[in-house]
């Protein structure tokens, strides 16, 4: 079985299984706000890993807010920025169109229900947003925006994007960058402190920690404002009792994966290998391809040929991609990112998400060539008839 939706959803890493079967014997189990000594044992364990995460992403201990994972986080930081702020900090939002749907929704719920207006940065053929665009908007908006919501790489493309120029850009206007870091973090080297960024957000299934288990990075945490009340943990920012074990795996996991980073150097040459070979056989399409990615994704259309159809043919020989994001894979459209890069219905109807990662079997990228080659030439015979 080759397991090729690491953008959808990372499995479990080893290290995390091991850490997990280690801790479910030995605990400490108990609410980590307790006064006893098991409930400091606890809180000692679960800063530890605060402290972990924060190293290995640049970033201080107290920029680090845990949550349930990034839809959670989008959600508290447009509410911090705008709830109730219009007016105070602009109301402009502007958001590219390419942005996962926690963040398209979330500013349709303030354009909808709190009266500000929401503008799509342009997104060029390429899959990167238009810069160029972005100054000139923010120009003719001065001192009218409220954020910008751009994220740092694609959840279907694996399109990385200029953020530190987006956030220079920001800064200079003095609006805040707000930066969906869901699929970057874990995949590409990051640092927070010289990102230039705002806010980023980091989900535990996407990088081999348990699900239900993130953060929100937070330059400046005086900013934020709590969506769920509670007790007072997370300095007030963030009410409930903690997922402290979830919490753990993130720094399992973050560790892990920079010991790593040299093998994902190697899984983008493999990619670029596996494109190159499908390229000579087949007329397909890959989306952004000229555009630096993320090592492990390929997004590919063979035109005419139904992306769904692909899926299944790939299933059937124990291979498991998407057609999009797991939020629309269900959808047999073109994908709203594709749409907004410009690609036309037959090839975006066609595309198929293979997504890799650091923790992938060795010889999965020539397995899944074999089996997707098999599938196009017996789909592309069926479409002759």
């Amino acid at each position: 079985m080759i397991y090729a939706d690491y953008n959808g959803s990372a499995p479990l890493c080893k290290e995390v299984r091991e850490y997990l079967k280690d801790r479910i014997d030995n605990g400490p189990y108990s609410n980590p706000n307790a006064i006893h000594h098991l409930g400091q044992k606890t809180l000692i364990g679960m800063e530890n890993a605060r402290s972990l995460c924060a190293k290995k992403l640049g970033a201080l201990p107290k920029q680090i807010i845990f949550n349930s994972g990034s839809t959670e986080g989008i959600s508290q930081v447009f509410y911090s920025l705008l709830h109730n702020q219009k007016g105070n900090s602009g109301d402009q939002i502007f958001i590219s169109g390419i942005e996962h749907s926690a963040v398209i929704k979330c500013a349709r719920y303030y354009e909808e229900d709190e009266g500000y207006q929401v503008s799509i940065i342009p997104t060029l053929k390429n899959g990167q947003v238009d810069v160029d665009g972005l100054k000139k908007m923010i120009l003719e908006n001065k001192g009218k925006v409220a954020l910008v919501a751009i994220m740092a790489a694609n959840n279907e493309t694996g399109v990385v994007q200029p953020y530190q120029e987006i956030g220079k850009i920001c800064q200079d206007a003095n609006t805040k960058l707000v930066c969906d870091t869901t699929q970057y973090i874990g995949k590409a080297p990051f640092n927070f402190e010289t990102s230039l960024i705002d806010f980023a957000f980091v989900s535990g299934h996407k990088i081999g920690a348990m699900t239900g288990a993130g953060f929100v990075l937070a330059k400046d945490p005086r900013l934020l404002k709590p969506l769920i009340i509670g007790g007072g943990q997370e300095k007030g920012l963030r009410g409930g009792t903690q997922n402290y074990i979830g919490f753990e795996t993130l720094a399992v996991a973050l560790d892990v994966l920079e010991k790593k980073l040299e093998q994902l150097s190697v899984l983008q040459k493999e990619r670029e290998n596996f494109e190159a070979k499908l390229k000579e056989k087949f007329p397909v399409a890959i989306m952004g391809e000229s555009s630096p990615r993320l090592g492990g994704t390929t997004f590919i259309s063979y035109p005419g040929l139904h992306g769904q159809a692909v899926q299944i043919e790939l299933e059937s020989q124990d291979i498991y991609v998407t057609t999009s994001s797991a939020c629309s894979d269900n959808e047999p459209t073109t994908s709203k990112v594709l749409k907004a890069m410009g690609i036309e219905e037959d090839v975006g109807r066609g595309a198929v998400r293979i997504s890799l990662g650091p923790c992938s079997p060795d010889g999965a990228y020539d397995q899944i060539y074999e089996a997707l080659s098999k599938a196009y030439d017996k789909l592309a015979k069926l479409k002759s008839y």
